[in-house]
Formats: structure tokens, sequence, C-alpha cells
């Protein structure tokens, strides 16, 4: 059976076509568009209505695209900008409207459950019994620990993500040595009530977590992060783009993302490994699974 998830998050929104059998998922189609929903949220407090039909008028054609695959299910998802600043009720009618599928507002407790439950089913490498997993969005960062095989038992989470920070503490580009001990000042507070169990192994999904493999590999603890943010708080975020190999609007966002995740690894006291599934791949796990029940 095929399902299809499209995810509305801060930065991009994203379309995952995949294959659901045996509690697994085998890529189709994946496309992505940025829109920057949080930047523009953070800085004015409101979603505008060319941003509200920029973004209906993207999933209206990944939609498309997925029922051309013969999709048996579809769902859009939308995280951190249906819960922060006005005029998302606007964007979910929109969305509605020009899908014609079902919309859903994660709270950041799910946000979080299927980012683990995503990570921990498209893991490669075996994985023991304790597994942490930290979701570093553009408007929010969730922390979550469980068990590999009965899932989650603990999830909290923070209502700063890359972007959020980027605009409230990182306004130039590069940082002032003040604007960078102010944001990393922002997000020790921020983290400074979660009190997790510590994991066996910790892994970290979402567009941060990918743009920071590329400088200090699919591994990292709590040091490599710190030196990896020496380097990019001295670096103009297009000169980061060229030297990374990564796209220039993820560039002006990354040092903040580091900054989340290396106080992640801190606050789980684990190094954390590049996950290769996130919150898509637990969405469309979830929804896969009723079809999988009535099959059987």
């Amino acid at each position: 059976m095929r399902v299809a998830i499209i995810d509305v998050g801060s930065n991009t929104v994203r379309l995952l076509v995949a294959r659901a059998a045996n509690g697994g998922l085998e890529p189709v189609l994946q496309d992505k568009a940025y829109l920057g929903l949080g930047a523009e949220i953070a800085q004015t407090g409101s979603i505008s209505r060319a941003s509200v039909e920029a973004t209906a008028g993207v999933c209206e054609r990944f939609a498309a695209r997925a029922r051309e695959l013969g999709v048996d299910e579809a769902e859009v998802i939308v995280t951190a900008p249906g819960r922060q600043g006005q005029g998302s009720e606007e964007l979910i009618a929109a969305l509605r409207a020009q899908t014609r599928l079902p919309v859903r507002i994660l709270s950041a407790e799910t946000e979080g459950l299927l980012a683990y439950e995503g990570a921990v089913a498209c893991a490669v490498d075996p994985l023991p019994d304790s597994v942490g997993v930290v979701d570093v969005g553009g408007g929010s960062t969730e922390l979550v620990v469980g068990n590999a095989t009965t899932g989650a038992r603990w999830v909290d989470s923070v209502d700063l993500g890359s972007l959020r920070l980027t605009r409230l503490a990182l306004p130039s580009d590069p940082p002032s040595r003040r604007e960078l001990a102010t944001a990393r000042g922002v997000v020790r507070a921020a983290m400074a009530s979660l009190s997790p169990p510590t994991p066996g192994a910790a892994l970290a999904v979402g567009g941060s977590a990918r743009a920071l493999a590329k400088l200090v590999g699919r591994t990292f603890d709590a040091d490599d992060v710190d030196a990896a943010v020496k380097i990019l708080s001295r670096r103009r975020s297009a000169k980061v783009a060229r030297d990374v190999g990564i796209d220039t609007r993820r560039a002006g966002t990354v040092l903040a993302g580091a900054l989340l995740l290396g106080e992640a690894s801190r606050t789980l006291g684990h190094p954390l490994t590049l996950g290769r599934g996130g919150i898509r791949e637990g969405a469309a796990l979830a929804l896969g699974r009723p079809l999988a029940a009535d099959a059987a």
C-alpha cells in the first residue's frame, strides 16, 4: 500500500510518498519547497495572506502528485506554524480546501512521538533498548526517550527552533560575540527544565541535524558541536552554504540549529547520530497501520 505525507514545517513544506509494509517504509517520492513560515511568524507574529496562498498552492501541487502515484491514503500535517502566531486558522482552512485531504495540527508532544517512531523504524544500525531522539525544527525542538521495541516513554519540548532562535538572538551575519553569547543563554535557559532519562544511544533528525552532519560527521557530541559553532559564527551564511554544500536559506539558520543540538546532547548526556527517518516517516507509518489491519 502507498501512503503520502505532506509536512508543513517552519522552514519547508515536504512531501513523502512511500510504500508501507511489515512495519517498514520504502520511499517512492520525496519533494520539498522552502517557504520560511517560521521566519515570518517570528518577525510579525502572524502568517500573511500571501504566505497562506503560497503554502496552500505548494500543498495542492504535492497532493496532486501523490494522487498521480496512486496513494491509498494521504494527509497533511502542520507542525509549529499551526501552533504559533496568528493566521493559522486561515492556513488550515486553505490547506483543507485546496488539497482536499485531512489536515492535522500536531502538538509538540505528537511531533516528538512521530519523529521518534520514524527515526527508530528507519535506523540501519542496531539500537540499544533505550534510545533518545532529538528533533530540531524551525519553530520548536523535541526530545524523546523510549524503548526501541515498546516505544517512547518520555517526551518534552521547548518552543524554540533554528528559525525562532535566529530571529530572536542572531540577527547579524555573521553574529557578534554578544549575539552569540545571548543565543547560548537563550538555549540553555529554554532547556534547563528538561530532565530526560539518559539513553543508551541518541539520534538527531531534521534539517538542522542534516546540515550539521555535513560539517562534523554523522555522529557528534557537544564538544564537536562547539567546534562547529566557532567556525560557523565567524563565516557569513553564504560562505557556509558554498563550503558545506547546503541551501543558502538553510545556512542562515544552521548556527542556531547547532546551538540547539549541542545543548540537546548535553541534556541527554549522550552523543547524537544523524537519523535516517523522522516525523514524516513516523506519520507515514501511523497512516499505513490502519490500512494494514484492514487488509489482514
